[in-house]
């Protein structure tokens, strides 16, 4: 018999191991039953007589037939939590997140449900809990034996059991923070003290407890559902999802919405998805915001859209039935269609807005020439360089000096092939004739029609782009060129940002109502680059930034390439909110946790990382399956 022969082996036990693999068929002497080999490969039976009454010299306990009598042994009481902690390994807890050690044994009925970033309470003596989470889990030998040999290889291969009472399940933790009461209210506390040895370590279940001992605020702008690996967190509360919001008040800080947020995910991740239930929630009626004089206002939100989805958030979504709408209503989550939305549409000459995805008001404008007064750079395109800036400024003023206010893109031009001007400006030593050239070319080059078109001057206009608690959504899909898409985004974007932080601003309607601007394709307009129009537009969002607190404005930004968004506003961004990201240069770019980065590749539509330091800890959520407002 050789060791490739185990097709008969039934045996269990190092005596039966040792059975079928020394025993060459003679079993005289044997005491107990053995089967094995005889030569003529039948079975050989050992006489089993007096195997249950002569064994080591004493008689066997034996009931009346000759079998071993059975009592009954119920253990008292009943098994609660997932297991206890241990000290086999040390229990400690320390300032440094390396020096802690803090692992738990997880009993064998318990162990099919454990998953790392399971969140953990582990009661202390007097009433205060331990909040934790999982970061490792492994098994851990029980009885010391050597498992990797041919024979237990060999067996495991061909049978199909495995005993878990055979091995330790060890489940290592990270505390938190400390979670405890305070009247009938919850507080949390840094970890400051090591639990007891054997201490019963729980399942957080408890909705109020595991919010406080992740610090999620109870009230705010909802984002999603608690999740770990992809699975909602389940409570004993009704409803017994957790839900997940961002502060929204002047309580605790200042509202996270003027600290800005990111919305980073690729192409099929949700962000849009995701955004327009966000955005949704600003819109709510009862949401207002205190201002300065004294009033409380509601909310604006201008979203520009390059692919024409957002103004369908004027239309009710007709997949979401009675039942998700009893449930978004129990959970005080807005839904529905916002009746008081506009699509602001810009006009260029060959072009039309087809706007058949939706049923919003749809009002026409145009970008009159005479922004450029203020914003020059409109003109300047990317091709200008620091030593040409200068002279298209010189060449802007005399124009609107000669002309005014009214002075058209066509006039410009005509104004630019005057040689009489280039050759003053070049005599006096103002512009030099090359520079003149170049400036001249630049200018020539923008889009036609995306100045002056027959439409309503946006500037005229601030009373429907801005209005407290509506919706207007700048949609650019049908614009023909990305340089028309790029002219209109940033004079609307940089007419906002200017009336908000000026002290006096041309439009109060714009100053005085609390204001959030959503981009998407954020990548498109906010990337660095070393040309003038970069630096003006880069360093025009990062004021905006800086200064939105005060001046109740945010930015919500969605992109698919975060990692191309211009680092100066890229770190005034205080929420990240990740979707599914492929490319590691953008994982890396958001910044978030390396524990949920990791995550990050693997995380299906709807999944996200919510990375919020002034909110809560780092979580990870799953967001409404059903979007709130029509989503095509």
């Amino acid at each position: 018999m050789t060791l490739e022969d185990f097709t008969d082996f039934v045996g269990d036990g190092d005596d039966a191991d040792e059975d079928a693999a020394g025993v060459d068929g003679d079993a005289a002497g044997v005491d107990g039953d053995a089967d094995v080999d005889g030569p003529a490969g039948d079975v050989v039976e050992s006489d089993a007589a007096g195997a249950g009454s002569d064994v080591g010299g004493h008689d066997a306990d034996t009931g009346a037939g000759g079998a071993f009598a059975e009592y009954e042994a119920e253990p008292v009481g009943e098994d609660s939590g997932l297991g206890v902690l241990s000290v086999s390994r040390g229990l400690r807890v320390a300032e440094e997140a390396e020096e802690t050690t803090l692992q738990a044994f997880v009993t064998t009925d318990n162990r099919e449900s454990v998953r790392l970033g399971k969140y953990l309470v582990v009661p202390y003596p007097d009433g205060e809990r331990l909040f934790c989470r999982i970061t490792g889990l492994e098994y851990a030998q029980e009885f010391r034996s050597d498992d990797a040999t041919e024979i237990h290889a060999r067996r495991r291969m061909r049978r199909n059991d495995f005993s878990e009472r055979d091995y330790k399940f060890m489940a290592e933790l990270e505390p938190m923070s400390i979670v405890y009461g305070v009247g009938e209210d919850l507080s949390r506390r840094m970890t400051d003290r090591v639990p007891k040895p054997g201490a019963l370590v729980e399942e957080a279940a408890d909705a109020r407890e595991i919010k406080t001992g992740l610090k999620i605020p109870e009230e705010g702008v909802f984002l999603g559902h608690l999740s770990v690996g992809g699975e909602v967190v389940r409570t004993a509360a009704k409803p017994p999802t957790v839900d997940y919001r961002v502060k929204d008040d002047y309580g605790d800080g200042d509202p996270l919405a003027f600290r800005h947020t990111l919305v980073a995910g690729g192409t099929g991740s949700g962000k849009t998805h995701a955004s327009k239930n966000v955005l949704r929630q600003y819109l709510d009626p009862d949401r207002t915001y205190p201002m300065d004089d004294g009033r409380e206002a509601r909310m604006a939100v201008v979203q520009f859209d390059p692919q024409d989805e957002y103004a369908q958030m004027h239309d009710d979504n007709p997949a979401l039935d009675a039942e998700t709408a009893r449930r978004l209503e129990r959970e005080g989550i807005a839904y529905g269609g916002h009746d008081d939305t506009v699509a602001l549409v810009p006009r260029v000459v060959d072009a039309s807005y087809p706007g058949e995805g939706h049923r919003a008001e749809q009002v026409e404008f145009t970008i009159p020439f005479s922004l450029t007064k203020e914003l020059p750079w409109l003109v300047a395109g990317s091709g200008l360089n620091d030593n040409q800036y200068p002279a298209l400024l010189t060449l802007l003023n005399r124009f609107f000096r000669d002309y005014g206010d009214s002075g058209t893109y066509r006039q410009f031009l005509s104004y630019l092939d005057d040689p009489a001007l280039k050759e003053e400006l070049d005599e006096t030593g103002r512009v030099h004739e090359a520079t003149f050239d170049a400036v001249k070319r630049r200018v020539r080059a923008v889009p036609s029609g995306v100045f002056d078109a027959d439409a309503t001057p946006i500037t005229d206009l601030d009373h429907t782009l801005v209005r407290p608690g509506g919706l207007t959504v700048i949609p650019t899909y049908h614009l023909p060129t990305s340089r028309q898409k790029e002219i209109v985004v940033l004079a609307v974007a940089a007419l906002l940002i200017d009336d908000k932080l000026s002290n006096d601003p041309t439009s109060e309607r714009i100053k005085r109502t609390p204001l959030l601007i959503g981009m998407d394709e954020a990548h498109n307009f906010l990337a660095d680059a070393d040309n003038v129009q970069a630096e003006r537009v880069v360093g025009k969002f990062t004021e905006a930034a800086k200064q939105g607190r005060k001046e109740r404005l945010g930015l919500f930004l969605i992109t698919q390439d975060p990692q191309d968004v211009a680092e100066s506003v890229f770190k005034q961004i205080n929420t990240k909110v990740v979707l599914n990201l492929g490319d590691e240069d953008a994982i890396k770019s958001v910044n978030i946790p390396s524990t949920l980065a990791g995550k990050v590749p693997y995380m299906e539509k709807g999944q996200m990382v919510v990375y919020s330091p002034d909110n809560s800890e780092p979580v990870e959520l799953t967001g409404l399956s059903t979007c709130v407002t029509r989503h095509e």
